[in-house]
């Protein structure tokens, strides 16, 4: 497969593609080149618009990697995506500016940090200063720490103000290319993450677009008990937020996003 397919947005499908040993879903399952090329071409011709490539697993209780092994598990991956779909876009999940910069030297198109720019102070300037396409998520605390939250009350406007703050900051360097992601199933109680997925217009600023990830997340199980299928309940959730207008989707399961999608639209077809 030479290239990505035409781009259609409505809602755009971010294929998640691990490179990790140690991610929740899929760790150790795509952390070669070999294995990373074989999952990104299949991501693709099931009909992914972009792809994100993480090489630092966040996941609860999870020794996290240092700088150097993410490069080393990422920058080998990217060089041989970039050299085999020149076309697709690449998405780099890093908290880390360097990491951010290595990537971008590297061909990658747009960095998504799960901390919003507060796990490294140097991320949010260096974004700005190059006005490079950033997917800015919100977040408390550390790398070790976040998961330990459980943000309840007005959670809508904690969000917005979060947005509001770290947008001003990217904003002050000049035009910029944000996406929001409200960080469901990261720091928030269980009600919480299903109201942040049905009230999207609550905390939309600017009129920036909204990427939501809840693939396979615990807050399915959490919900509908122990033995719930995740792809069956992420594909509920996706359905949701689509209803209250997610302008992205990040997926594990591509084909199921995109049938989503189809069934969507014709059913719901643009004015």
């Amino acid at each position: 497969m030479e290239n990505a397919r035409p781009y259609d947005p409505t809602p755009a499908i971010m294929g998640i593609l691990n490179v990790t040993p140690d991610s929740f879903s899929d760790g150790g399952r795509y952390n070669s080149v070999d294995k990373a090329l074989q999952h990104c071409e299949e991501l693709l011709e099931q009909g992914a618009d972009l792809i994100d490539i993480g090489g630092c697993s966040t996941r609860p209780n999870n020794a996290i990697a240092t700088e150097q092994e993410e490069l080393e598990r990422v920058i080998p991956v990217l060089r041989a995506l970039r050299l085999r779909f020149p076309n697709v876009v690449f998405s780099i999940d890093t908290f880390r500016k360097n990491v951010a910069e290595a990537c971008i030297f590297e061909g990658a198109d747009l960095i998504n940090d799960i901390s919003g720019g507060l796990f490294d102070p140097d991320m949010l300037p260096y974004i700005g200063q190059h006005h490079i396409p950033y997917v800015l998520m919100h977040c408390v605390g550390t790398p070790e720490t976040m998961h330990q939250y459980s943000l309840g009350g007005d959670i809508h406007q904690t969000v917005l103000d979060f947005f509001k703050q770290q947008c001003e900051v990217l904003e002050s360097y000049g035009d910029q290319q944000i996406i929001l992601d409200p960080g469901i199933g990261f720091g928030k109680s269980l009600e919480a993450n299903y109201a942040l997925l049905s009230h999207l217009e609550r905390y939309r600023y600017h009129e920036y677009p909204i990427l939501i990830g809840i693939s396979r997340k615990s807050m399915i199980r959490k919900l509908l008990g122990p033995e719930a299928d995740l792809e069956n309940g992420t594909t509920l959730l996706n359905t949701i937020a689509m209803l209250h207008g997610a302008d992205y989707l990040r997926v594990h399961n591509v084909k199921n996003a995109v049938d989503l999608k189809k069934t969507f639209n014709f059913a719901h077809p643009s004015e």
